[in-house]
Formats: C-alpha cells, sequence, structure tokens
C-alpha cells in the first residue's frame, strides 16, 4: 500500500520537473526575440597614383566608378518543426498538467478509500458470520442439554412406571396365589366344566367313565379362542364332540374374584 509522504514527494519531483521545462522554454523564446546582428561592411580595394607622376601622360577618360553594391545581410535560418508555444500556452500546460496529477491523485486516494471500505465491509461480514455461527452453536448446545433433560425426566418416570406395574404385578399375583389356593377357584372350574357338560353332545361312541384334559385359551369376557384335547380315553368322535361342545360354551363363566382370571385354562372333563 502507498504511503502519503511517498505521494507528495512524487507530486514535489513532478511540479519541479515542469518548472524546469517553463524556464527553459522561456529561455528559448528570448533568444529568438533578440534583434539581428549588424551585415559585414565590404571592403573597397584602391590603388595610390603620384599626381605628379601623371603629368606628362595623357589622362584617361574617367570612368564612372561602379555603384557600390548593396549591404548583404546575413540569411535568417528558416524555422523547422511546429512554433514554439507562448508563455500562456505553456502556462496552460503546466495548469493542465497539474491538474491532471491533482486528479490522479485524487482518484488513488478515492481507489483507496473503496478498497479500505470494501476491507471494514468483509472483515465486518466475517465478523458477523462468525458470531451468528458461535450463537448457532450455543443454541444447539442449550437444545441437546434441554433434550438430554427430558430424556432423563422421560426415563426416570419410565422407570417409575415399570416398578409401578412391577409392584402391581406382584400384588396380583400375590392375590390370585391366594385366592387360588382357597376353593373360589375350584368352585369356578366346576362352574366352566359344568357349562361345558351341558353343550356336549353325547356320540353313540362314548362309553360311560368319559375323562379327558381340556386346555382352554380365552379372552377377557370369557370367549373362547382356542381348544386343544390332552390326554383322553375317548375316541376321534368324542373327542371332537367335546372340542364343539367348548365352543358352544363360550363365554365362559366368569371367576368370583377378578385376581383368579387366566387367559390358559387346564380343565378336568368328566362328564359322568
Amino acid at each position: 500500500m502507498q504511503r502519503s509522504s511517498d505521494r507528495w514527494i512524487s507530486i514535489a519531483l513532478s511540479v519541479l520537473l515542469h518548472g524546469a521545462l517553463l524556464a527553459a522554454l522561456v529561455y528559448g523564446w528570448l533568444l529568438y526575440r533578440k534583434p539581428p546582428r549588424p551585415a559585414p561592411t565590404l571592403a573597397i580595394e584602391a590603388t595610390v597614383v603620384d599626381a605628379r607622376a601623371l603629368r606628362g601622360t595623357p589622362q584617361p577618360t574617367p570612368q564612372p566608378a561602379p555603384a557600390a553594391a548593396p549591404p548583404q545581410t546575413e540569411p535568417q535560418p528558416e524555422a523547422s518543426g511546429p512554433p514554439q508555444p507562448t508563455p500562456e500556452e505553456l502556462a496552460q500546460r503546466v495548469q493542465a498538467e497539474q491538474a491532471a496529477q491533482r486528479k490522479a491523485a485524487e482518484e488513488q486516494a478515492a481507489k483507496q478509500a473503496a478498497e479500505q471500505a470494501t476491507k471494514q465491509a468483509e472483515e465486518q461480514k466475517a465478523a458477523e458470520a462468525r458470531a451468528a455461527q458461535e450463537r448457532k452453536a450455543r443454541e444447539a448446545a442449550a437444545a441437546q442439554k434441554r433434550a438430554e433433560e427430558q430424556q432423563r425426566q422421560a426415563d426416570a418416570r419410565d422407570a417409575s412406571d415399570r416398578e409401578a406395574d412391577l409392584k402391581r404385578s406382584l400384588a396380583a399375583e400375590e392375590q390370585a396365589s391366594i385366592a387360588r389356593a382357597g376353593p373360589a377357584l375350584a368352585n369356578w372350574q366346576s362352574q366352566i366344566a359344568a357349562k361345558i357338560t351341558r353343550a356336549w353332545l353325547r356320540p353313540p361312541t362314548a362309553r360311560t367313565g368319559i375323562e379327558c384334559m381340556l386346555y382352554v385359551t380365552q379372552v377377557p369376557g370369557g370367549e373362547v379362542t382356542q381348544v386343544r384335547i390332552g390326554e383322553c380315553n375317548g375316541d376321534q368322535a368324542v373327542r371332537e364332540s367335546i372340542e364343539a361342545a367348548v365352543y358352544r360354551a363360550s363365554p365362559l363363566p366368569p371367576p368370583p374374584d377378578p385376581a383368579l382370571f387366566d387367559r390358559n385354562l387346564k380343565i378336568n372333563f368328566k362328564p359322568d
């Protein structure tokens, strides 16, 4: 980048150069205006004759003297090239050159100012971009922290819910165990077996003393979804009739205690 002192030195040297050029032109113009030197006088040759020597000799007819040649002047050298500028023109040229230099200096200063402004704008833009990036990073970190805290709270709630469900399940199993240990379970199973017996259509091949183990799957409400015949002393017709009887007995009687409800029932079917 050009310093201000260098620019002023260049301007001073230029002014001195133009001043020297103007002085040389004025000096040449003064020499050109100096009056020409006088023409040299032509010398006339003559011979001195004694009058006494001429007395005895006839006098020749005097001849008219030749007319003196006009004085000759030195030929002025013809001017070659364009005419020399006048001092006014030289001053105008110097002023024009100084104006051009000032204009160039102003343009250079304006260019430097524009470059400085552009540089400052770019630096400000870069600073704003860095600030925006840092702000986004802080916001992202805060959002991640909030998300982690929310996840931690959700995990804590899930753990608490699982613990509560486990406690309820354990309590229900304990209550069911207590109920199954008493006569309520046996009474419920006998009610189911009685309803199946009423729905059974005894085939002709069924003999006395039939005993079969039934594996019944139900849903809440007592609706039967699956029946499987285990050990049974009846033939195929008896087994199929008992399976059909279980589906006809659906929905099965509800347990006297909801804690006794079981989806998978094991019922010993003895119709006799």
